[in-house]
């Protein structure tokens, strides 16, 4: 199958490295430079060094020759949220596309589908999300992932394309609920970052995250999505991973922001984007509007703006009143 995949950032680059060898696969960057390189040296120095690009895997610069590579066949949008809104745009006329980021539009609000919604109304569009670190994946480490569209030949082609003796992907017709999981773990992972950053023991931490996914499984239940998913790899699997993973971007804020720093100076000393610090605000802003209540991700986003410290939302949050778990 033909696949193209935008954006040659640590995600784009790790699911061209796995897919190259069985599909015709060709891997877009904005940055004609960036591509250069990469042709070039057969290698991501900057996003996944080490990892060797596979000789068949085709690289571009020009959008409209990545674009019609994938006719008839699949595009895959590994942008940034910040940057989902133009893809889809761009794509307007691509029959099956995929998108990899996570996260709320800053500004709207809006999930990936209900921006696919507005620019591409009757096009087939789903996301592939789970547990995965791009350096994992890129090196070949057992993971598994979830594909999910309102489409059933859309998660077919997605299962297809991707799924290998090393990538396991699994299909949802959920898109919602596994959207919701993949923006809201980011933000519990910059929680669960500050417990660990404050020190305050792996009963703190186990708590912090069930009591998370309880937050995530409320805001997607009112947005319409099923509560069984918020289980599953885009939910808890994800979840967990990027809450106590060491290359979790997310994490290392929570951390860093324990330790007092600064937000600029975490995200400047960082050098990637942690979708968590952008989505933080936009989720608890969806959440209210809905009437839903999200007290870790207030606390968050208090810390985020400077509003609170790291340990004065710690106790904040340990202040709240018993209630029924349920």
């Amino acid at each position: 199958m033909n696949v193209t995949i935008l954006g040659a950032g640590a995600w784009g680059t790790a699911l061209s490295v796995q897919a190259a060898p069985r599909h015709d696969v060709l891997l877009w960057s904005r940055d004609a430079a960036h591509a250069s390189a990469l042709a070039s040296t057969r290698e991501n120095a900057r996003y996944l060094p080490g990892v060797a690009l596979p000789p068949s895997l085709a690289i571009c610069d020009v959008l409209a020759a990545a674009l019609r590579h994938a006719t008839g066949g699949l595009t895959v949008i590994a942008t940034p949220m910040s940057g989902l809104r133009e893809m889809l745009a761009a794509v307007a006329d691509a029959a099956r596309v995929l998108w990899l980021c996570k996260g709320l539009e800053a500004g709207s609000g809006l999930l990936g589908h209900e921006i696919a919604r507005e620019l591409r109304p009757h096009a087939a569009c789903g996301v592939l999300s789970g547990p995965s670190f791009a350096e994992e994946v890129a090196r070949e480490q057992p993971t598994a992932l979830v594909a999910a569209s309102s489409e059933v030949a859309l998660r077919e082609a997605a299962a297809e394309v991707f799924h290998s003796d090393v990538l396991r992907v699994y299909t949802s017709n959920d898109p919602i609920g596994v959207e919701v999981g993949g923006a809201v773990k980011n933000v519990m992972a910059i929680a669960t970052g500050i417990c660990d950053g404050l020190q305050a023991g792996l009963n703190a931490r186990a708590a912090l995250i069930t009591r998370g996914l309880a937050e995530m499984t409320r805001l997607g239940v009112a947005l319409g999505a099923r509560a069984e998913t918020f289980m599953g790899l885009s939910g808890l699997g994800d979840l967990v991973l990027t809450a106590t993973g060491d290359l979790s971007r997310n994490r290392k804020v929570g951390m860093r922001l324990a330790k007092g720093l600064p937000l600029p100076q975490v995200l400047a000393e960082l050098g990637h984007v942690a979708e968590g610090v952008y989505s933080a605000p936009v989720v608890l802003q969806r959440a209210r509007s809905l009437g839903v209540e999200m007290p870790i991700t207030e606390s968050v986003v208090a810390v985020l703006e400077g509003r609170l410290r790291a340990s004065q939302a710690m106790q904040q949050l340990m202040a709240r009143e018993a209630r029924s778990e349920n």
